[in-house]
């Protein structure tokens, strides 16, 4: 017999009353997070990556891995769209990112959860690369995680309404980005709204599914994810299919 908090009771009923307790989580309906690791571990990884471009040399990893339309197009180099996401052009331009994604990162993790908060850095990632192929030159290369920076800001927007946060300095935050992006001529201002608009979308997948119960409010996040991922497939495909006909004519 083990002790209970009434009287004693067999192990099979202790176990069993362990399985059946309710464990709290996050309102995206992950586990509670102790420590944002993930923020921590995209900072790093990010750093890390910069790092090595600093000794092989900045443009050199950009021309490579960086986003190029007519590289994706016609030479099938897909994974353009994700690392584009973790390489940068200046000490400037990582500091401004990772500085966004300190402060923003703790905040939609905590509230998220580990492997939410991941998926929507990820997805908003693309969701800005997507946005950048589809409207940008196809014979420009351009970097960067701001696409995914600002799907954070975009997330973190939706997430605020739902759970009733001030959000008036990620508003101003976001309103001297979206100027900064216009009046820059070097800036992706495309990738910057792709990212925005796809990290609300899926934040909004996230906070504002009903939790009538874990797993099916799992699998309806998950579908809500992947019907936003069949969208950017699908727009991927159309400009695929564009840029080839594009360089066709061209000869």
């Amino acid at each position: 017999m083990r002790s209970a908090p009434v009287g004693f009771q067999c192990p099979e009923c202790v176990g069993e009353a362990a399985r059946t307790v309710r464990q709290p989580v996050t309102v995206g309906g992950g586990a509670l997070v102790a420590r944002p690791y993930v923020t921590y571990s995209v900072i790093g990884v990010t750093a890390v990556v910069f790092g090595i471009q600093f000794i092989v040399g900045i443009g050199e990893l950009a021309n490579e891995y960086g986003m190029w339309p007519f590289g994706i197009a016609l030479f099938g180099e897909w994974y353009r769209l994700l690392t584009a996401a973790f390489l940068h052009g200046s000490f400037l331009h990582i500091a401004f990112n990772m500085y966004v994604l300190f402060a923003l990162g703790p905040t939609l993790e905590r509230a998220l959860g580990h492997v939410r908060f991941l998926v929507l850095y990820l997805v908003a990632a693309l969701g800005g690369s997507v946005a950048s192929y589809t409207f940008s030159d196809p014979r420009t290369v351009s970097v960067g995680a701001s696409g995914a920076i600002f799907g954070l800001m975009g997330a973190l927007i939706v997430a605020g309404r739902r759970l009733k946060w001030d959000i008036t300095q990620v508003l101003v935050l976001l309103g001297i980005n979206v100027v900064i992006g216009f009046l820059s001529p070097d800036v992706d201002w495309r990738a910057h709204f792709g990212g925005l608009v796809v990290g609300a979308l899926v934040a909004g997948v996230f906070v504002w599914t009903p939790p009538p119960m874990k797993s099916s409010r799992t699998l309806w996040q998950s579908l809500g994810v992947l019907a936003i991922l069949g969208v950017l497939v699908a727009v991927t495909m159309w400009r695929t299919g564009e840029l080839v006909a594009l360089a066709t004519a061209l000869g």
